[in-house]
């Protein structure tokens, strides 16, 4: 019996109409000529739209989109045969980091308002084009939001079932990587649509893995283990398995995919499409690098952007694409960055440092790690010590897991990841560990909207609220890299202490932005788990907050003659010395890059009210909102009040 859904507004764009502005021609199955987009021109603009948001100052992607080209030239070319081509197909991209290989081949073929002006602006606030494929800013383009590698599968897997639910004939199609293959919802859904189908109860699907070993941080089977064995046991879970060697060939992409689309519909088994690629396909460099050029390589307005370009086409600049080129070389007279005397890094730096000084110091510390070492501050580490290391692959959840087990055997094991993967994956893990007396140390990095260019996808909002109330668990954001340092050794020490006592151990979290600060407050002069840090003294009112947003208080702090407390230890409120700061005045602001409900201001102001404390407060933070891709966090502060300008305005209020 099928079920009538909901009829909903459809806001995905119809097939373009015209002929792609570069097109190549190939022949089908059949030896029929087809038009698609050419793969060249994709890697052309790909390269030349994350060179414009290289010079805002934001990261990119070139690896993975580049290896991709041919394969969703071939796809698009098959899907765009009808104008309604979302009624024959449910397309679903779960590569979220090479969504702008997506933008660029459907600019080339003219979807929607895409133009090579809307590339420009690629990953700035102003534009839907996002780091990841966002569906709540780009609907008309993105049917599932992705970005936390194979987290959009098991959607997808959802819609198609709905599909045979209701009646609909459609196939669903779906892109994703090797290293998403690692994460173990990937694995749920390997299994599930295998297994639905096999009772009749799928729609055709077809799923494409980009397979070229490598991952953010070098080759897969390098640095983890070979992911052939989990490739070949498709089969086996019900799965009709089509290899192809020549995942950078358009025909033989063309070619596959029609088979598979073919097989999908005449059977009751998905269809897998193993796709041998090359990660960074198209420049020699990035093929060779080991980490496929994962990041784009070419500098703020360098020249090279042009070599790189025509190494990409093989052959020289079409006029079209020449201007764009050499705008790209011209820096802006006000964009010369500022010198300042106070030297700066990133905060995550610290943690390394606090490591390897247990080391020497005879603690039994071990890094186990999901990819992401280069980016949390963990590699140094790593480097120092590679027998103390392992990159379990791209699986946050059994990263946690694997490392509450090496708890409980002896060792302090310190695990890191972004936050949006820490506090989502590793949750439930994180519960059972505290649950088993398994202490870790977890180091959870680009915290609120600090993973600016990466889009919503990548920007934890909700990291307090989501693992501040597990027992046996201290969340502490850290501002510099000096707290960072001393924050690690003390934990080393404290949960070694414990242990040795016979007591539980906390866990214990730490949060970290990404940008680069001061390396120290030169007001503090130690540290100590649950007490703030008064940073600077004022006696016109009190603000209160922790990491990258403590600078956005420092910014105006002289001007309003504020007090400037960092209560690191965020589910620890120290809320006698806020009291204490507090007295003459009762003005409070707190500020905070995370939800309103169950942040820091939530916990500091129920603390003081606890305490029976005098105050008037107003609290920042976001209000129930998701971000987006901008160039520079700053940005996203402006938009959502929670910079020097919105302080100064909560305290006027008061």
């Amino acid at each position: 019996m099928s079920q009538a859904p909901i009829k909903q507004v459809q806001k995905l764009c119809k097939s373009p109409s015209s002929e792609p502005i570069y097109p190549v021609v190939i022949k089908n199955s059949k030896g029929v000529e087809v038009v698609c987009g050419d793969p060249k021109f994709s890697r052309a603009l790909l390269a030349l739209m994350n060179m414009g948001a290289v010079n805002g100052g934001a990261a990119c992607h070139w690896g993975g989109p580049a290896a991709m080209s041919e394969c969703w030239s071939a796809l698009h070319s098959l899907m765009f045969q009808k104008d309604d081509w979302y009624e024959q197909y449910n397309f679903i991209n779960d590569i979220g980091h090479a969504e702008n290989g997506i933008y660029a081949l459907r600019t080339n073929l003219g979807y929607g308002d895409l133009t090579l002006e809307t590339l420009k602006g690629f990953r700035s606030i102003k534009s839907k084009l996002t780091g990841h494929g966002e569906s709540h800013l780009y609907p008309e383009g993105v049917l599932l939001s992705n970005g936390p590698l194979g987290s959009s599968l098991g959607q997808a897997q959802g819609l198609c079932f709905a599909d045979r639910l209701s009646g609909k004939e459609r196939v669903t199609i779906v892109t994703m990587s090797d290293g998403a293959s690692m994460e173990g919802e990937a694995k749920e859904s390997f299994a599930a649509i295998a297994g639905l189908a096999s009772k009749d109860k799928m729609n055709p699907f077809v799923l494409v893995i980009s397979d070229n070993n490598t991952k953010l941080s070098g080759r897969i089977e390098k640095d983890s283990f070979s992911m052939k064995p989990s490739f070949e046991v498709m089969k086996d879970l019900g799965w009709e398995t089509i290899k192809v060697d020549k995942g950078n060939d358009l025909e033989s992409c063309y070619h596959s995919l029609e088979l598979a689309i073919e097989k999908a519909k005449s059977q009751k088994k998905p269809v897998f499409v193993w796709l041998k690629t090359v990660k960074g396909f198209g420049v020699k460099s990035t093929e060779e690098s080991s980490s496929g050029g994962h990041g784009f390589p070419v500098k703020p307005y360098s020249e090279e952007i042009g070599s790189f370009v025509r190494e990409v086409l093989g052959s020289d600049i079409p006029s079209s694409l020449l201007h764009w080129t050499k705008e790209l070389t011209t820096r802006p007279s006000s964009s010369e960055d500022s010198t300042s005397a106070i030297p700066k890094e990133k905060a995550q730096a610290g943690f390394s440092r606090g490591a390897i000084n247990a080391v020497k110091n005879g603690f039994p510390v071990f890094s186990v790690s999901s990819d992401l070492a280069g980016s949390t501050g963990m590699n140094a580490f790593q480097n120092a010590h590679p027998e103390l290391s392992l990159d379990i692959g791209i699986a946050e959840s059994n990263m946690v897991s694997h490392a509450a087990g090496m708890s409980k055997a002896g060792h302090i094991p310190i695990v890191d990841t972004f936050a949006a993967f820490g506090v989502t994956k590793g949750n439930l893990p994180l519960i059972m560990a505290a649950l088993s007396a398994c202490p870790m140390i977890a180091v959870f990095s680009h915290t609120g909207f600090q993973d600016a260019a990466d889009g919503a996808s990548h920007q934890s909002l909700t990291y307090i609220s989501a693992l501040g109330s597990i027992p046996h668990t201290k969340l502490i954001v850290v501002s510099t890299s000096a707290e960072a340092e001393a924050f690690m050794e003390m934990a080393i020490s404290d949960i070694a202490s414990k242990k040795e006592k016979g007591i539980h151990p906390d866990s214990y979290i730490f949060y970290v932005g990404r940008e680069n600060f001061v390396k120290s407050f030169d007001t503090v002069t130690s540290f100590s788990f649950g007490k703030a840090q008064v940073i600077r003294k004022g006696t016109k009112g009190v603000v209160v907050s922790a990491g990258p947003t403590i600078f956005s208080a420092l910014e105006v702090a002289d001007e309003l003659d504020l007090t400037v407390i960092n209560n690191s230890c965020v589910n620890d409120i120290d809320y006698e010395t806020i009291i204490k700061e507090l007295e003459g005045n009762h003005k409070l602001v707190t500020v905070e890059d995370h939800q309103l409900i169950g942040g820091l201001g939530q916990q500091v102001v129920f603390s003081l009210k606890q305490a029976r404390a005098k105050f008037n407060s107003v609290s920042l933070g976001v209000k129930g909102e998701f971000g987006q891709s901008a160039y520079k966090a700053g940005e996203l502060y402006a938009k959502h009040g929670l910079d020097g300008k919105a302080i100064r305005e909560a305290f006027l209020s008061l």
